[in-house]
């Protein structure tokens, strides 16, 4: 992992790592780094930049590169999870043979961006998941479910009998990407640079979409043009299928039953007015200002309301006498 946002990512998930490979040259500019690997007991070596160019596989590494260990990949079931504990349809995004691993990278780093529950993508044929793809990813590898698969075709099968709609993003698509609904449980599907969708791929896809284009160029990178598909669902998922607002009455109903210093007062009210609608004889209009030594009525009126002064006449008040 080479880079100093994909390293930075590795300390934010926690991530086991072995050692911190860092540039002599650059590690004034990397103190900070270094000083949090140091405080986590990570090794720090000091490696010259040609070899830590060789180590990563290019060289935009920025003089800096974690070693860790090998990289837990996840299954459709654990995407499926992450949705139900999320509490939301599931929204994936599907990778049918990307070969440039900085689209690769840039995808993943736009999904995470869009919340994907998980990334799946084929084994061959595929740009593999190499420093250079998370460097491009600015370490939002660190966060996602990724689910590499031997046949993707299979798998997308499989999310559409658990549910989910396949959506394939294609230049000659009949709809644009906003005429179709990409609300509800969803798999995006972006097809390779030159080929596209393969031809089984696009035949489990159950729309096919496309990005209306203005200018002379007849198409768009393949990360741009799923980035764009990925935040146009966003887009519809929150405009249209957010939760409904609440009514008015739902945030009084959902209170009354907490509050239980609320309950008891209320009856006494109910039970003070009944009282009052009965004629007695012994009722008398207590004034404003009580006499002290008069006797108490626990400092509440026919009506139920709390008289002015009453608690001057409990017991063991201020000149309430005793309460023996």
């Amino acid at each position: 992992m080479a880079g100093r946002r994909p390293v930075e990512e590795v300390f934010a998930a926690r991530r086991d790592a072995r050692r911190l490979l860092v540039v002599p040259q650059r590690r004034e500019a990397l103190e900070r780094i270094v000083l949090h690997a140091t405080n986590l007991r990570i090794p720090v070596v000091e490696v010259e930049g040609g070899t830590l160019t060789a180590l990563a596989g290019f060289d935009g590494h920025q003089g800096v590169a974690i070693v860790v260990s090998p990289r837990a990949y996840a299954s459709l079931d654990d995407i499926l999870a992450r949705a139900i504990e999320r509490g939301e349809a599931p929204f994936v995004l599907a990778l049918d043979s990307l070969e440039d691993p900085q689209n690769f990278g840039t995808l993943l780093r736009s999904a995470e961006a869009a919340s994907v529950h998980g990334v799946i993508f084929p084994t061959r044929r595929q740009a593999p998941l190499s420093p250079a793809a998370v460097k491009a990813s600015a370490g939002a590898v660190e966060h996602l479910l990724l689910c590499p698969v031997d046949d993707l075709a299979g798998a997308l099968a499989d999310l559409h009998a658990r549910g989910l709609r396949i959506a394939g993003a294609e230049a000659g698509a009949p709809l644009t990407a906003r005429e179709a609904d990409l609300r509800g449980p969803l798999a995006i599907v972006v097809g390779s640079e030159g080929q596209g969708l393969g031809p089984a791929v696009r035949r489990r896809c159950d729309l096919l979409v496309r990005i209306p284009l203005r200018g002379a160029i007849d198409s768009l990178n393949a990360a741009v043009a799923g980035s764009i598909l990925l935040f146009e669902a966003v887009a519809q998922r929150d405009e249209r299928g957010g939760p409904p607002p609440p009514r008015a009455e739902t945030s009084e109903i959902s209170v009354a039953p907490e509050n239980t210093e609320a309950s008891p007062p209320a009856k006494k009210r109910v039970r003070a007015s009944k009282k009052a609608a009965e004629p007695s004889p012994k009722r008398r209009t207590r004034k404003p200002k009580a006499v002290p030594g008069q006797a108490s009525t626990n400092g509440v009126g026919a009506a139920g309301d709390h008289l002015e002064g009453a608690e001057e006449l409990l017991p063991g008040g201020p000149g309430g006498g005793g309460a023996d």
